[in-house]
């Protein structure tokens, strides 16, 4: 195999056609990373239009996470067997459909199913366009071509809820489906008329039971999580069993790609230490952007009375923080030790989250912005890096696959993130109020002596449900700043995992240098 194989860059003597292939892998992403939260503002809507349970509405989310995880490992051999071009325009014209089927959807039923196929089509996007992207461009311009990545992979989730409130209440909660489609049209001309196929290794025969294995760990794991806080965890029969099934799959997967001579992932692909090694902290990345994105509107909402448009409007520049970040690592990226890019970034993340564990809803809009800003700049500054300290030494042929590997991990880890942030909200809200209830004795001389004792008058129903109602607000603040703190904690495993990395090799003009087996073949 050749060094040109790799380097499709070389392909393109038409500067216009490699744009407009970069900006169509990049509106793929964009869809696909907002359509992970975009939909969590329209439930209530859809609720009422589908006559469903808040139980039963929660599968519209459950549906998609559980079909993207599931359908995102083989990405890389599938798409070594029949085109990086064939999948991708597959995927952006079902994702596309999908979506608008989700949009006419009448009932529950169908939601679901149609969710599952946009969850099934949408799952290649992401790893395929970074994989496409790292392809397209020469290896000392690659800081630049993951910057741009992750503008889509980060803004993503970020502006997500922003979006859907504004679709939901403006026009309808359909149309925050009905938004993918003009933009999954014009992908898909950009994408078919511009972008020319990688090699097909038409020889490849797919390992159906790893993948049956690892199919049942990953959607067993993922339905666990998402069904966890609403099941009471283990105390269900249900999570137990799919707490047993995912242990099993993923244990039965590992025995089969260690004794395996062909399977559909790689093993060399865990013989990089800078990769191995990156997926740990794109966990850590993962679980901290999307738990951090999920808490923050219902914090402004319930405690801070902001309505959704505000909220929107008090959290979209969290973005303008990663953009201005990522533009800084595109520049900055060979010249700069990429690991202590990460370092600096994971420092603003660990600092805003310990700031966001001293808020009160009283905040001013100044500080909090200023707070998330940064956040949004710390997170900047460690996605753009890890990418290229991942893929720096990894072969070209692993390439895909590792991508593949990188996006199920990140979603793997805002999965558990989310999951255990949102039980760690409802325990500690429940404790805290259990501790603050036993303040509320006749003893209490608070309560009795003073002009309060004349508007909390304990001896009456109507006074004790707003006492209680007092007591709930302010257990509830302090669950949140005990969430934030517990983020802050997980950032701190990230510092090890950043200098376990080795640095990549610069010549002497600044670039990084190719890695050794990219060159070899």
């Amino acid at each position: 195999m050749t060094r040109a194989e790799f380097h499709t860059h070389e392909h393109y003597t038409n500067k216009f056609e490699l744009v407009i292939v970069v900006m169509c892998a990049m509106a793929g992403v964009l869809m696909q990373a907002l359509d992970t939260t975009i939909a969590n503002v329209a439930l209530p809507n859809m609720m009422g239009d589908m006559s469903a349970s808040r139980d039963q509405i929660t599968w519209v989310l459950t549906s998609y996470i559980v079909a993207a995880a599931v359908m995102t490992a083989p990405v890389g051999w599938v798409a070594a067997r029949f085109g990086k071009k064939n999948i991708l325009l597959i995927s952006m014209i079902g994702f596309t459909v999908a979506s608008m089927l989700c949009g006419a959807a009448e009932n529950l039923d169908q939601m679901v199913v149609f969710r599952l196929l946009q969850g099934v089509f949408g799952a290649a996007l992401a790893p395929l366009s970074q994989s496409v992207m790292l392809d397209l461009y020469p290896v000392e311009k690659r800081g630049q071509a993951m910057a741009i990545f992750g503008i889509g992979i980060m803004l993503g989730p970020i502006l997500g809820p922003t979006l859907g409130g504004y679709l939901t209440d403006s026009y309808s909660w359909r149309w925050v489906f009905y938004v993918n489609a003009p933009v999954g049209i014009a992908a898909t001309v950009g994408l078919w008329l511009c972008f020319k196929d990688s090699i097909r290794n038409t020889a490849l025969r797919f390992d159906f039971f790893g993948f049956g294995l690892m199919a049942m760990g990953v959607g067993a794991l993922q339905l666990m999580l998402d069904r966890g806080t609403d099941k009471d965890w283990f105390s269900s029969t249900e999570i137990v069993v799919e707490c047993t099934v995912a242990a099993l799959g993923f244990y039965l997967f590992v025995v089969h790609l260690l004794t395996t001579k062909s399977t559909f992932i790689q093993r060399d692909i865990f013989g990089d230490r800078n990769f191995v090694s990156s997926q740990f902290l794109m966990f850590v990345v993962g679980a901290v952007l999307l738990a951090s994105t999920a808490l923050m509107p219902p914090y402004l909402q319930s405690l801070s009375g902001h309505t959704v448009t505000e909220t929107g409007m008090l959290l979209g520049p969290r973005g303008l923080g990663t953009i201005g970040a990522m533009l800084i690592v595109g520049r900055a990226a060979n010249f700069v030790d990429p690991r202590a890019m990460m370092t600096v970034g994971t420092a603003c993340m660990s600092w805003s989250l310990w700031e966001m564990a001293h808020w009160t809803p009283s905040i001013g809009d100044a500080e909090l912005l200023f707070v998330t800003i940064v956040q949004g700049f710390g997170l900047g500054l460690v996605f753009s890096p890890l990418q290229l300290v991942a893929f720096a030494t990894l072969p070209g042929r692993l390439r895909t696959d590792g991508t593949a590997m990188m996006n199920l991990v990140r979603n793997i880890g805002s999965a558990i993130g989310i999951s255990v942030t949102t039980t760690l909200l409802s325990d500690s809200v429940q404790a805290i109020h259990a501790q603050l209830i036993q303040f509320a004795t006749p003893f209490n001389r608070a309560l009795g002596l003073n002009s309060s004792a004349m508007y909390y008058n304990l001896a009456l129903p109507a006074t004790r449900a707003m006492f209680n109602g007092a007591l709930q607000i302010r257990a509830t603040i302090e669950a949140y700043s005990n969430d934030f703190l517990f983020m802050f904690y997980v950032t701190l495993l990230a510092y090890p995992l950043i200098w376990m990395m080795h640095r990549p090799a610069f010549s002497t003009s600044g670039s990084i240098r190719p890695a050794v087996a990219e060159v070899a073949e």
